[in-house]
């Protein structure tokens, strides 16, 4: 029989990678590869995260992947509530016996992709995010809390070095995912954080990514999904000049698009990753133009 240790918000939870294996192999569990499960080892990285996300009594935090949970315990000390979402049923179980004594802790085994936010929250719209995400769903999660309502007002994430590097890009290294949170947040990264800091120990270095969200979209567009469309368009087929992967993705003449570009200030040969968010705005501006009038002269000539 296994007795598993209850921990208070004045208690230490934190386990070294010789801890957190000793528990692991007590309770029968192994890492799972397919849900991305690394877990922290480091005590200077998880104050590094907790002070990024400038926590206070106030606040709401909704953490994904809380494993084990040595930063829920650090998130429950500085914040009014945490609600730590995990899809390990096993992690989810023990989770809510270590964290009982936790009174602003919920547990919720739960797929975050899946779950209503305003569900989690119980009717608060104000919240801060910070998780050490696990890696093959950092791009979705981020996606989901950024496009979902209600957006969370800051969020300090753990994820791989080349993903992190990838949001905080400037036009020339530009992509889907940076254009995706650059027109809802300021990302910067917080720290860079060597593989050795987890168990089991990833191949690739991880960075902590603070993303602070505006209040209104970086550029003016009249329709936000729409416009991730187009974009998504442009990225389509990185390696092609930008009229070709435009034209090929909105279905649309080549001539026809290099002539919108040309009215939207940009070289029909740039790539996609070459473009700032701006850019991309008046290219959509210019394009949403042209669907009008083309849906007008259709109309008129429906109607002669």
């Amino acid at each position: 029989m296994i007795v598993l240790k209850t921990f208070g918000s004045d208690e230490s939870i934190f386990s070294s990678s010789a801890q957190v294996k000793r528990l692991l192999r007590q309770l029968g569990v192994r890492p799972r590869k397919s849900l991305g499960q690394h877990f922290l080892t480091d005590e200077a990285v998880l104050e590094t995260i907790v002070e990024a996300a400038e926590l206070s009594p106030q606040d709401t935090v909704i953490e994904v992947g809380p494993g084990l949970g040595v930063l829920t315990v650090q998130l429950a000390r500085r914040a009014g509530s945490v609600v730590a979402v995990e899809l390990d049923t096993r992690l989810a179980s023990l989770l809510k016996h270590r964290l009982s004594s936790l009174r602003n802790v919920c547990v919720v085994n739960v797929d975050i992709l899946e779950v209503s936010l305003s569900q989690l929250l119980k009717g608060k719209n104000d919240y801060k995010v910070v998780a050490n995400l696990p890696y093959y769903i950092t791009s979705p999660v981020l996606r989901h809390f950024v496009e979902s309502s209600p957006r969370p007002s800051l969020m300090v994430v753990m994820v791989q070095k080349e993903v992190g590097e990838a949001i905080v890009a400037a036009p020339g290294k530009m992509s889907l995912l940076a254009v995706s949170l650059q027109l809802y947040a300021r990302p910067r990264i917080v720290a860079r954080v060597a593989s050795r800091s987890f168990y089991p120990q990833p191949k690739v270095d991880s960075v902590i990514l603070r993303l602070d969200l505006l209040s209104e979209p970086a550029v003016p567009v009249a329709d936000l999904k729409d416009f991730l469309e187009v974009v998504r368009c442009g990225f389509s087929s990185p390696r092609k000049q930008l009229h070709n992967s435009l034209a090929q993705g909105l279905r649309m003449k080549s001539s026809q698009v290099v002539e919108l570009l040309r009215k939207a200030g940009v070289e029909s040969q740039r790539r996609a990753e070459t473009l700032s968010l701006v850019e991309w705005s008046r290219v959509y501006e210019v394009l949403q133009a042209w669907r009008h009038q083309a849906g007008c002269d259709v109309n008129r000539a429906g109607t002669s």
